[in-house]
C-alpha cells in the first residue's frame, strides 16, 4: 500500500498538535520531511477544541431557546440548521438547504388508560420519556384523543398459538360487523401495526388497543412504531392487559393520548467546497437532529460541532479533492435525511463520492473510543464495509496508535447514517464514543470510567445537555476527524477500487501522548 506524501502526513499531525494545545494536552510530535507553509499553520491553529465547544454552546444555547430540544421539525432544529448554514456561508462553502418530508411525532403528556366497565380498573402509563415501562403504551405516531367507548374484540387468538401467526386485524375481513365508535381490541401478529391500526380506522373505530401476542418472549409491554401519522388513538399493552379486556362482556375503555402526528417538512445541510476536484468528493457528516425528550449536546451535537470546525478550517484552502459536509436531519427517525440525499442522487453523482466519514456521538461522558470496523476484523454483527472501509478504519487506529492512545472496534450495525452510504457501495468510516450500552472491564481499564454503566446515561434525555460532554474524548476525536479530513484532502490514493491504497500516517515520536489521557 503507498503512502501519503510525507508533507501530508506532516499536515495532519500537526493539525492534531493544534488540537490538544487549547485543553492543555501536550501536542505530539510529529515526524515530518518539511515544515508546514504559512497557509497549513493558519488552517491547523483555525481547528481547536475551544472551538468545538463554542459550537456546542450555541446548540445549547438554541435548545434552551426552543422548549429544550432541537429535533427535526421544532423550531430548534430551523434554528440549529440556520446557525450551521450561516457558519458555513461565512466560511465561504456553497450550503444548500436540502428539503424533504417526513412523519413528525411527539407525545406531549402521559396517556391514559382504565377500564370504566363492568369493573373499573386503571392502567399502568409508560410515560414519553421512556424511564419506566407500564401496563400499556402509546404506539409512536398514534392520533391524540379522548374516547370513552365498548371495546369489540377483533379476530383474537386465545389462548394463543404455540408459535406466532395471530392475523387478528390484517384484513378488512377481519372487521366484518364491527361498529363504527366502538374500541378495536387487536392482537399482535403476522403483519405490521400501522396495517392494523389503518384497518381498524377505516372500519370506524374511535381507537386501537394492540396487545402482545402471548408466546414466550411476546408478553410484555408493546412499545411500537407505526412509522406513518394515524388519526386514531393506538396504545400497545402486554398479554396479560389485552387478555384481561378481552373477556367480560360489555368491557367499557376509557383511553386518551396526548400527541402531534403530522407530516412536517426539515433540511439537510449540505456544504461543497469551490475547491478540488468535483470527481473526487470527499465527504463528512454528522446528524443534527435530537430526540425531541432533550438538547442532543452529544448525540450528535458533539459530532455536528466537530465536523463544522472542521469544515470552517478548510473552507478557503485549495484542497486537491472536492469537500463536501453534509449534517443530516431526522436520523432519529430512522436515518431520513441521509437516506433521503443518497436516493437523490444520480448515479454518476454518486460515483464521484469516493468515501463518507461519519461522526455520531464523539463526546460520550463514560466514552470508549470505537473506530468502525472497516475490514469486519472483529467478526460482530455485519459483515464488512465497502472496499476500501478497511483503509480508513486503518488510517484512524494509526491516528490513535501515533498518539499511545488505545482504541477498539464497533460494528457497522446500520444505526448511524453511514447506512445508506454503505449500502450504495461508498467506502466509509467514522468514530463512536458509545451510547445506551454498557461499558466493558476491558473498555474502563482501557479508557478509565466506570464498568457496568453506559457510555452515555442521559442518551436520549433531557440531561444530554453541554455538561453530558466528556472534553478529553472531544480532543481526541475531534483531531481524528481533522487528521482524516485533511489527509484525504489532498491524498491522490483514495481508498477504495480504482482510487489508489490507503493513506498511512507516520508514528509519533516515542512516547507522545496526550496528558489528558488519564483513568477518572
Amino acid at each position: 500500500m503507498r503512502p501519503v506524501p510525507r508533507a501530508r502526513v506532516s499536515r495532519a499531525l500537526s493539525v492534531v498538535a493544534a488540537l490538544a494545545l487549547p485543553l492543555a494536552l501536550t501536542p505530539v510530535a510529529a515526524h515530518a520531511d518539511s515544515t508546514p507553509t504559512p497557509a497549513d499553520r493558519e488552517l491547523i491553529s483555525s481547528v481547536t477544541a475551544p472551538a468545538v465547544k463554542r459550537h456546542l454552546r450555541a446548540l445549547q444555547d438554541i435548545a434552551d431557546g426552543n422548549d429544550g430540544t432541537r429535533a427535526a421539525g421544532t423550531s430548534g432544529h430551523d434554528a440549529s440548521r440556520d446557525y450551521v448554514a450561516a457558519t458555513l456561508r461565512k466560511a465561504g462553502y456553497k450550503v444548500t438547504l436540502q428539503p424533504f418530508n417526513f412523519p413528525f411525532y411527539q407525545e406531549k403528556s402521559t396517556a391514559q388508560l382504565e377500564r370504566t366497565a363492568p369493573a373499573p380498573k386503571p392502567y399502568a402509563p409508560t410515560p414519553p420519556d421512556g424511564s419506566t415501562v407500564g401496563d400499556f403504551a402509546t404506539m409512536s405516531y398514534s392520533g391524540p384523543g379522548e374516547v370513552t367507548a365498548p371495546l369489540q374484540n377483533v379476530d383474537l387468538v386465545l389462548p394463543p398459538g404455540p408459535a406466532p401467526g395471530s392475523t387478528s386485524g390484517c384484513e378488512p375481513a377481519d372487521f366484518a360487523g364491527f361498529t363504527p365508535g366502538n374500541i378495536a381490541l387487536l392482537q399482535r401478529g403476522t403483519c405490521n401495526f400501522l396495517v392494523k391500526a389503518q384497518n381498524a380506522q377505516a372500519a370506524g373505530a374511535a381507537a386501537a388497543i394492540i396487545f402482545n401476542e402471548g408466546q414466550t418472549g411476546r408478553t410484555e409491554t408493546l412499545r411500537g412504531n407505526l412509522g406513518t401519522p394515524v388519526s386514531i388513538p393506538v396504545v400497545g399493552t402486554s398479554f396479560v392487559v389485552g387478555q384481561e379486556l378481552s373477556a367480560p362482556a360489555g368491557t367499557v375503555v376509557r383511553l386518551k393520548t396526548d400527541t402531534i402526528s403530522e407530516m412536517r417538512t426539515t433540511h439537510n445541510v449540505i456544504a461543497e467546497s469551490r475547491w478540488g476536484d468535483p470527481g473526487k468528493v470527499v465527504m463528512a457528516g454528522a446528524h443534527l437532529d435530537s430526540v425531541v425528550a432533550g438538547p442532543g449536546i452529544n448525540d450528535n451535537g458533539s459530532g455536528s460541532a466537530a465536523v463544522l470546525s472542521v469544515a470552517e478550517a478548510l473552507g478557503k484552502v485549495h484542497t486537491t479533492n472536492r469537500l463536501r459536509f453534509a449534517w443530516w436531519s431526522a436520523e432519529e427517525l430512522g436515518l431520513l435525511g441521509s437516506r433521503f440525499y443518497v436516493g437523490s442522487l444520480a448515479p454518476a453523482d454518486l460515483a464521484t463520492i469516493k468515501l463518507y466519514l461519519n461522526f455520531d456521538m464523539i463526546a460520550s461522558p463514560n466514552y470508549a473510543l470505537k473506530i468502525y470496523d472497516g475490514d469486519n476484523s472483529d467478526a460482530q454483527g455485519a459483515p464488512a464495509g465497502p472496499p476500501g472501509s478497511d483503509e480508513i478504519e486503518k488510517l484512524f487506529e494509526t491516528y490513535f496508535d501515533s498518539l499511545g492512545q488505545g482504541h477498539n472496534g464497533t460494528d457497522f450495525d446500520g444505526r448511524s447514517d453511514y447506512g445508506p452510504f454503505i449500502k450504495a457501495g461508498i467506502p466509509s468510516g467514522g468514530l463512536f464514543t458509545g451510547a445506551e450500552d454498557t461499558k466493558t472491564p476491558e473498555e474502563a481499564a482501557l479508557f478509565g470510567g466506570t464498568a457496568g454503566r453506559p457510555y452515555d446515561a442521559c442518551y436520549h434525555q433531557a440531561c444530554d445537555t453541554i455538561a453530558n460532554i466528556d472534553d478529553t474524548a472531544l480532543a481526541l476525536n475531534t483531531g481524528a476527524i481533522a487528521t482524516a479530513v485533511v489527509v484525504y484532502a489532498f491524498s491522490t490514493d483514495l481508498p477504495g477500487p480504482g482510487t489508489g491504497a490507503t493513506a498511512r500516517m507516520a508514528p509519533a515520536a516515542p512516547g507522545a501522548r496526550l496528558l489528558g489521557q488519564v483513568t477518572r
